[in-house]
């Protein structure tokens, strides 16, 4: 009961703080109340703001959607409001692309942010377009990630300045019954 009332407190405190974040205007309603979660021990490693973060970090509130996605906040932890999901539906459809404005040139470190649990996608493909082409990985987002229980990193690759590297993940080849989910990408500069 106590580690309950103390999720609930968490996730409300964490609304209020994200008070000023808006979601995404394309993206579903979250069909979850506040503090309603699956797993309450998980509420304490939620980032209610990214600002907070090191790098440079976009969350789905100012990621490119295309397909329905949803928002949801009932498996912690997360970045901002929450997150997004593809429904199960429309697979090979979907696709949520993080696109940094990046103040200089240079090799950074990309992680992706997405909570964890078997109703999740083992094979969700994620793009990185970077300044010597496309990687393509595919990720298992059933494992926990090993940053903060939040983050798990994709590789080291070379970006240009500005806008013209993205993230993107996708629904593509996933499973029919299995959710994909799409929360924030944080860039870390590296000294190569």
């Amino acid at each position: 009961m106590t580690l309950r009332l103390s999720s609930i407190l968490l996730v409300l405190n964490a609304a209020m703080a994200a008070e000023s974040l808006k979601p995404h205007p394309k993206a579903i309603a979250n069909i979850h109340p506040p503090g309603e979660v699956d797993r309450p021990e998980m509420v304490q490693s939620c980032v209610s703001d990214s600002a907070t973060l090191p790098g440079i970090v976009v969350d789905e509130m100012d990621a490119e959607l295309v397909g329905e996605w949803q928002y949801s906040t009932h498996t912690p932890p997360y970045v901002g409001l929450g997150y997004i999901h593809d429904m199960k539906a429309g697979k090979g459809s979907k696709s949520v692309t993080f696109t940094p404005a990046l103040p200089k040139a240079g090799w950074y470190e990309v992680r992706l942010a997405h909570c964890y649990n078997v109703r999740r996608s083992t094979r969700t493909p994620v793009t990185i377009h970077h300044a010597d082409g496309n990687t393509k990985v595919i990720i298992n987002q059933q494992q926990e990630p090993e940053h903060g229980r939040l983050f798990r990193t994709l590789g080291t690759f070379r970006f240009e300045a500005g806008r013209a590297g993205w993230v993107r993940v996708s629904n593509e080849g996933t499973e029919a019954d299995k959710v994909v989910i799409a929360d924030a990408v944080q860039f870390l500069p590296v000294t190569k």
